[in-house]
């Protein structure tokens, strides 16, 4: 009993009691306990989130970055990969080439049918800059031919409705072949009444003094290996006559492409092309029915189908419902090229900025085409350049068809990005 008092002396005070008895006193201590582990418990979990919240911040950021370095070094090696071509078209190939063919397709065709050419007269700024003196007129037979049975130039129509500017229609030759003739001609003509200002350049090419050639350029058609290392051999150079875009890129177009055994894409039964000989003549025609493959042909370059057959528009031309891309494309006022043949074989090139491909198709056949292919389109993709001496038996130089089309004059002589012709004298 003494230890007992004296326990009770000097232990802890105590509480008075509870009218309840001693049951609140346990729930109270339950409680505190209860919400001690509860707290705790809670607490653990918000760490635990937060952790999670950052892991997952830092693994999104990782893969952002990612991204932006895998999409860095993907434009990088586009801008930087071999060949001659402008940031700007990289660029465009580039998005196309990863996923955004449709979202460059919608802008082309909002922008280039939205802006016609106005119906005035051209300005003199874009007509060819071509020396007078030596004009031959339509029709006409140049004095050096004379005496020598030889294919001329023909009389290019001037289409209805139009108000012929000086010199429209009249031929001016280029290049002398090695018996002193012209194996070139070039003139230009207004292919649309209702776009006067619209000029298109011709080029008529006599295929008896010249040999044609196609090369591979270092992103099209593709691949590695192909002669010529995507420019014109130096030992050519001195025999130049013309210099001229290919076809589409081809992931955007129905054809194939051959070159010495070699091909890069399948030919396409019924598509419009391009073929060289063993002799370098060059002629234009459908696959299959004009042309097709022999142990004579060297090069093959397909593109679509043809615009001109017969000598006349195909037909889906005037209304754009032909397999020439979607109708918009075909309406699109832009640069555009073509290139096709006449009765007697010879080469006929058309170029010229704002043309639908109406209006590069009644070119050609105001050219007498009987049979052409369209060639490429859109500034930076359509070239031609024709070569003369710069003095009597003095190197040669280049000067562009129309003075606007971009690209400088002796493109072709380092390696291009896209695949091309050239025209050397026989």
């Amino acid at each position: 009993m003494v230890a007992f008092a004296i326990g009770i002396r000097h232990g802890p005070p105590q509480r008075p009691p509870s009218m309840y008895g001693d049951d609140l006193g346990i729930l109270s201590r339950i409680e505190v306990q209860m919400l001690g582990r509860s707290g705790g418990t809670g607490a653990r979990r918000g760490v635990q989130v937060r952790r999670r919240r950052r892991l997952v911040r830092r693994v999104m950021a990782a893969l952002v970055v990612m991204l932006v370095v895998m999409v860095g070094v993907s434009y990088g090696q586009a801008l930087l990969a071999p060949g001659d071509a402008p940031w700007t078209v990289r660029t465009v190939e580039w998005v196309r080439d990863n996923g955004g063919a449709g979202v460059v397709d919608a802008v082309e065709n909002w922008w280039f049918t939205r802006n016609p050419p106005p119906n005035a007269a051209p300005d003199s700024s874009v007509l060819p800059d071509l020396p007078a003196p030596q004009t031959v007129q339509p029709g006409a037979t140049p004095k050096a031919t004379l005496g020598r049975k030889t294919a001329s130039p023909p009389i290019v129509t001037i289409p209805s409705g139009i108000r012929p500017v000086a010199r429209e229609g009249a031929w001016v030759p280029g290049r002398l072949d090695r018996q002193g003739l012209p194996a070139m001609f070039t003139t230009f003509v207004q292919p649309d009444s209702s776009h006067a200002s619209v000029v298109a350049a011709i080029a008529w090419i006599r295929s008896s003094d010249t040999v044609g050639h196609l090369v591979a350029g270092t992103t099209q058609p593709g691949g590695d290996g192909w002669p010529a290392g995507a420019r014109i051999p130096p030992g050519d150079v001195s025999s130049l006559v013309a210099t001229f875009n290919s076809g589409w890129r081809f992931n955007d177009l129905l054809g194939g492409f051959y070159e010495n055994g070699r091909y890069s894409h399948p030919l396409q039964q019924g598509a419009g092309s391009v073929v060289i000989d063993r002799s370098g003549r060059v002629t234009v025609g459908q696959w299959g029915r004009d042309v097709s493959m022999s142990p004579a042909v060297v090069a093959v370059r397909q593109n679509l189908h043809l615009i001109v057959d017969a000598g006349a528009p195909a037909p889906g031309i005037a209304d754009a419902s032909g397999p020439w891309g979607v109708p918009k494309n075909q309406r699109q006022f832009t640069w555009r090229s073509g290139l096709g043949v006449d009765a007697r074989g010879n080469l006929i090139y058309v170029a010229g900025d704002g043309m639908t491909l109406k209006m590069l198709t009644a070119a050609l056949v105001s050219a007498k085409a009987v049979r052409a292919v369209e060639l490429d389109m859109h500034s930076h993709m359509v070239f031609f350049a024709r070569w003369l001496p710069t003095r009597a038996n003095g190197p040669v130089a280049p000067a562009k068809l129309l003075p606007t089309m971009p690209s400088d004059a002796d493109r072709y002589l380092a390696p291009d990005q896209r695949d091309f012709f050239y025209v050397s004298l026989r």
